[in-house]
């Protein structure tokens, strides 16, 4: 099953060192797709040339979603290159 994938603010991170699903672009990502965010569901999480998996979460602190992240498992994606086969 292919994981879902929705922009994420890597720059809009709390506390904890989890990054918040509330950007504008996250949500109109999770709203095009049509996705209902739940607790442990995998995404991967892209801005630009980066992206990172992630694992759903909600912060009751914050009332918001967030994702864990790995920080030293951020990958460079190059969107324009070709694929390996």
């Amino acid at each position: 099953m292919k994981k879902l994938r929705v922009f994420a603010g890597f720059h809009n991170a709390d506390p904890k060192g989890r990054l918040r699903l509330n950007c504008a672009s996250t949500l109109a990502d999770i709203a095009c797709q049509k996705i209902t965010l739940r607790d442990s569901q995998h995404l991967i999480l892209y801005s630009e040339e980066l992206e990172v998996d992630g694992i759903v979460q909600y912060s009751d602190e914050e009332d918001l979603w967030v994702a864990i992240i790995d920080w030293n498992a951020i990958r460079e994606v190059f969107p324009n290159e070709p694929k390996a086969l």
